[in-house]
């Protein structure tokens, strides 16, 4: 059984790293490279990067951030933000990234995602699945950055995502995002007993019991944060932080 790991998602914006709430309303964090380090130092399992402005505007990669990060972490990393080639992912690869996270062009492009697999192997491509409920309360999955319905059921999607060939799924309630109320278990649970591949869940965690029902109830094989790693107190201020290693022992233990 893979070991469960606890991941900081930090959000690219230009050169710097931002926080949102429920996809909206950035608050600026800090320089992405000093973050890395501080992360280097807590021995962090693995880090996601996600460029939130790269589809909107139609911009390449930030290749020369991610070869700068790369240079600078001492642990396995993935990025997300604008893929939708096979080039940019052969470049991303070769700039220090482990795996890349697609999301628009998953839903636009399915081939795409099926022939990543196949050329860069499963366990390099993750789909980033981002969901919240309609108008109508029915929960849909969405892509640009959460402004654009789907139509499809995040279970049914999940399902797709995996016939296709990826090798691990990042689930991320838009509803929970930088709330830190906690994630939707149910909602997690459902997809996680779909699937037959590893999944990453975000949106939500507010304290350390969030993970251990993230694994231990919903299913996860991996849990990850965001507003927890970079803020402190009820007034947000920025400190980057991680759960000790005892910490991350009890978490993981059933």
């Amino acid at each position: 059984m893979a070991l469960k790991r606890i991941i900081p998602c930090l959000l690219l914006r230009d050169d710097g790293l931002v926080k949102t709430v429920k996809f909206k309303k950035s608050t600026y964090i800090g320089d992405p490279i000093n973050a890395v380090k501080i992360f280097n130092e807590k021995e962090v399992d693995e880090l996601v990067f996600l460029d939130i402005d790269a589809t909107k505007e139609k911009k390449e990669p930030p290749y020369s951030t991610i070869r700068d990060i790369a240079t600078e972490c001492f642990m396995p990393f993935c990025y997300g933000g604008g893929i939708n080639s096979i080039e940019q992912i052969r470049k991303l690869l070769a700039s220090g990234a482990e795996k890349v996270a697609i999301n628009s062009a998953a839903y636009y492009n399915p081939d795409f995602i099926r022939k990543a697999a196949e050329i860069f192997g499963s366990s390099t491509i993750v789909v980033s699945l981002d969901y919240r409920n309609n108008l109508f309360g029915k929960q849909m999955v969405y892509v640009n950055n959460g402004r654009t319905n789907t139509k499809k059921d995040p279970v049914t999607y999940a399902k797709e995502m995996e016939n296709l060939g990826v090798g691990e799924l990042f689930v991320n309630s838009i509803e929970r995002d930088g709330t830190m109320m906690g994630y939707d278990i149910n909602t997690i649970n459902k997809i996680t007993e779909a699937v037959n591949i590893p999944v990453i869940v975000c949106g939500g965690a507010g304290e350390l019991k969030d993970f251990k029902e993230a694994f231990n109830i919903g299913g996860a094989s991996a849990a990850a944060a965001g507003s927890m790693f970079v803020f402190q107190g009820k007034k947000r201020g920025v400190l980057i932080s991680y759960p000790d290693p005892n910490d991350i022992k009890r978490i993981i233990s059933k």
